[in-house]
């Protein structure tokens, strides 16, 4: 069975201009990520993590080269065009989990609905469903400052897949998380991705979670200095560096 490309990259670069000179955030980046597909990006603060996840999921625009989700080529798309397949096919986990604080959990999972004005009904089987999958049904009503920082992260997690995209790309989920509460977190991400077919990108400089990953690539200023390793299905479909 052919697995389907959900993302690509060709030549992504993302060049920045200061006093300084210029500053190559991310140079001629090829990448492919897979439906069902797990890839963690590997690298140490200021290596282009984030420049990287902003560029694929269309919150920047490139300096050059192009990316694609699916069949779309996201680079190439007018800003209310980009704006829709970031609101239908990518969903965000951030480090800083960005809930709003005056809403309850399941209040913060039902905002993207809200946005793309889902009809009530849909929106609270969705929020509930969302809810059971990162195993916070019993949380629903309480507000961030009543949950732990690993209860917050799933929240997170619950409204980037509420809307059920593609895509999920998470910048660093775990940061602010204890080794035991990240570990527990990218096991959610690892179980979303494997049983519900996603396919998702983590960001992260923790050497212990890319244990979970059925591919990591190693970013380091900028560049990918490494093609990945594969595992299982996979295996054969590592781009050329």
């Amino acid at each position: 069975m052919t697995v389907q490309i959900a993302l690509r990259a060709e030549r992504l670069t993302r060049t920045f201009s200061t006093e300084a000179g210029d500053v190559h955030a991310c140079a001629d980046i090829d990448l492919r990520l897979h439906e069902g597909e797990l890839l963690v990006v590997r690298g140490p603060s200021g290596a282009g993590k984030t420049t990287l996840l902003n560029l694929l999921g269309g919150l920047d625009a490139p300096t050059a080269g192009s990316v694609w989700v699916g069949d779309d080529e996201l680079t190439a798309m007018p800003e209310d065009a980009r704006i829709a397949v970031r609101r239908e096919k990518l969903g965000y986990v951030f480090q800083s989990f960005g809930l709003i604080p005056v809403l309850s959990a399941a209040e913060n999972v039902e905002v993207p609905l809200r946005i793309a004005r889902v009809d009530a009904s849909e929106r609270d089987e969705r929020v509930a469903e969302a809810l059971e999958l990162v195993g916070l049904s019993g949380q629903a009503a309480q507000r961030p400052y009543e949950l732990s920082g690993g209860q917050q992260q799933r929240v997170g997690i619950a409204r980037a897949i509420v809307s059920q995209p593609r895509i999920l790309l998470a910048d660093e989920p775990t940061g602010q998380l204890d080794s035991r509460t990240a570990a527990t977190i990218m096991d959610l991400i690892s179980e979303l991705v494997h049983k519900q077919g996603l396919a998702a990108i983590v960001s992260t400089h923790d050497p212990l979670l890319v244990q979970r990953a059925d591919t990591v690539v190693e970013l380091h200023d900028g560049r990918l200095t490494d093609a990945g390793r594969r595992h299982g299905r996979h295996a054969a479909e590592v781009p050329a560096g």
